[in-house]
């Protein structure tokens, strides 16, 4: 049934589970970093997000929050923002 639903959320445009989380082994292959320290990394990462709230998966975490912890890629605030 879960194959069923992610064809059926792919067809109206949303995203999948897979395509929201980044897991263990593709952070350890992205980094070129070991499998062990990728789980130390993300663990670091979901406890940042557990702090502020947010609900979290073991052995996996938001792939826009890894991406903006690793690669700085925060949104750019407009003149005037603060």
């Amino acid at each position: 049934m879960r194959l069923i639903q992610n064809r059926t959320l792919n067809k109206k445009g949303l995203t999948t589970m897979s395509e929201k989380f980044i897991r263990t082994e593709e952070v350890a292959e992205v980094m070129e970093i070991s499998v062990p320290y990728a789980y130390k990394i993300i663990r670091k990462l979901n406890q940042e997000l557990s702090d502020r709230g947010f609900i979290t998966l073991t052995g996996r975490v938001n792939r826009a929050y890894f991406n903006e912890r690793v690669y700085n890629t925060s949104p750019k605030k407009k003149e005037g923002e603060e």
